[in-house]
């Protein structure tokens, strides 16, 4: 892989820059589902308020939004935006993980890779895939308890698409 890569959508360029830099930190939600395999997960969610801490509220969870958003997403509060977080941040909750990063999910598909295993898994009324470990016990038609890396957690403007903070 190169040094840089850029993105483009329709022939008009939507980011330039270092394969992981872009991977971090996409900077719209094409950009944001275009890298990675399998892609980011996209969630409406409203940002609301969570034991005075401003959270990503959905029907299936209140996630805490990471402190280096706070600022970006305080004049978001009470209205839509759309969360991403990807696959790979999304696992079976252990005893390590928060409460606050904690949420409980309908398994849908389990397809299992060798060295992990993808979960199609429904929370509220969105499906999402959370990528769990190949010892996990788990079966379509089960609840599972999984957690979020809470940190990596991102919020794009419904209307523009544009990341947030």
């Amino acid at each position: 892989m190169g040094d840089r890569i850029v993105i483009m959508k329709d022939g008009i360029i939507q980011q330039v820059g270092a394969p992981l830099e872009v991977y971090a930190f996409p900077q719209n939600q094409f950009v944001a589902g275009f890298i990675g395999s399998p892609a980011m997960n996209f969630i409406p969610v409203t940002i609301g308020d969570k034991g005075g801490q401003l959270a990503f509220t959905h029907a299936g969870f209140n996630l805490p939004v990471p402190s280096a958003k706070a600022k970006a997403l305080a004049g978001f509060k009470g209205k839509p935006v759309t969360m991403g977080i990807r696959p790979e941040d999304v696992h079976e909750a252990t005893p390590q993980d928060t409460a606050a990063s904690q949420f409980e999910a309908m398994v849908e598909v389990v397809e299992p890779i060798g060295h992990e295993i993808y979960l199609d898994v429904q929370v509220g009324s969105t499906e999402i895939i959370a990528r769990v470990s190949p010892d996990t016990p788990v079966k379509v038609g089960q609840k599972i308890k999984l957690a979020a890396n809470t940190e990596k957690l991102h919020a794009f403007d419904p209307q523009t698409e544009r990341a947030i903070g």
